[in-house]
């Protein structure tokens, strides 16, 4: 009797033993710094989180939202976050200043910023700004700053060509109220409204004028050169998320609503914004930076007087670490 009960509890403990599931592997938690706000120009992040392709990659990934403009630049230079998403310009002037932070991934292939003007303006090229009162969100080192100065620049207009407003972020208004002939600002949003509310206008993307860099995954040296692989599936799992979204953004839309509030309410506006967005994130070789912009926006940076020193553009940058 005590033989077959034993017999029993070791099959007992031989069958619990052999269903017993494998660890988890530990995840690595990343917390990045985003924008103000959920976005839906945040849809890439969000198409990669939802499809696993972080998770898969051994990342949780947590989105920070707050004023990150400029301390992300510093949480990562520190290493309190591998990873934040930075401008080329913020690099840049970060790296003039000796912090050892570097751009791993392109997001953004072309620079944002554009002028806009409506049709009835009269404007129809750069030149016509000559004489006109143009609105800007303020006149410091923000990206529509930099991007109306570069264009400038580009065409051959002066300071005193234009009478160049602060309006901060109220363009739409600005424009149709008469306050502005033209303004200064993002190419997939300001536009987006002014066709919602059925005004016709004219578009100068600056990325038609100059390459700039824009918007990135920004790390650290230290990074870099202790975590490469981190460094690495941070990048495929996120690229998989931004080639899903050019691929299918009403799919990527409809994730966005999962993190966004209110895209419900505003949806065929919001829906505009996804869609002027994507030629922005477009080209061959997702993720890859090009040369030549870097040197061109450190020039830039210079040139305004937002870098007191010139900077060893190639050392901002990184195409190393892409799938």
């Amino acid at each position: 009797m005590r033989k077959g009960f034993a017999l029993l509890v070791l099959i007992v403990l031989v069958g619990a033993a052999g269903c017993a599931r494998p660890a988890t592997p530990q995840l690595t938690h990343v917390r990045l710094p985003m924008g103000f706000v959920a976005n839906v120009q945040f849809a890439p992040w969000y198409v990669a989180v939802e499809k696993g392709y972080f998770a898969a990659e051994g990342i949780e990934l947590e989105f920070d939202y707050g004023d990150w403009e400029t301390k992300g630049v510093q949480l990562v230079a520190t290493g309190w976050t591998p990873f934040a998403i930075a401008s080329g310009d913020q690099v840049l002037r970060a790296r003039a200043q000796g912090l050892p932070v570097v751009m791993a991934v392109n997001w953004f292939r072309r620079f944002p910023v554009a002028v806009v003007a409506l049709k009835e303006s009269g404007i129809q090229a750069p030149a016509d700004l000559v004489g006109r009162k143009v609105g800007t969100p303020e006149t410091f080192g923000a990206a529509s700053y930099i991007g109306w100065r570069a264009l400038a620049a580009a065409v051959g207009l002066e300071d005193q060509d234009v009478q160049l407003e602060v309006i901060g972020y109220a363009a739409v208004e600005n424009l149709v109220t008469g306050r502005v002939d033209a303004a200064v600002v993002y190419a997939n949003n300001e536009p987006v409204q002014l066709a919602q509310r059925g005004y016709d206008y004219v578009l100068f993307p600056v990325a038609d004028y100059v390459p700039l860099i824009s918007n990135g995954i920004m790390t650290n040296e230290e990074t870099l050169q202790e975590k490469p692989e981190l460094v690495r599936a941070f990048a495929r799992a996120f690229l998989k998320g931004l080639e899903d979204t050019l691929a299918d953004p009403h799919a990527a839309f409809e994730i966005c609503k999962k993190y966004v509030e209110g895209l419900d309410q505003n949806e065929a506006i919001q829906r505009a914004v996804l869609e002027a967005t994507l030629p922005y994130w477009q080209g061959e070789n997702l993720g890859t930076f090009d040369p030549a912009a870097w040197q061109k926006t450190a020039e830039v940076l210079l040139q305004m007087g937002l870098l007191a020193d010139a900077v060893e553009a190639e050392k901002a940058f990184t195409n190393d670490y892409l799938p």
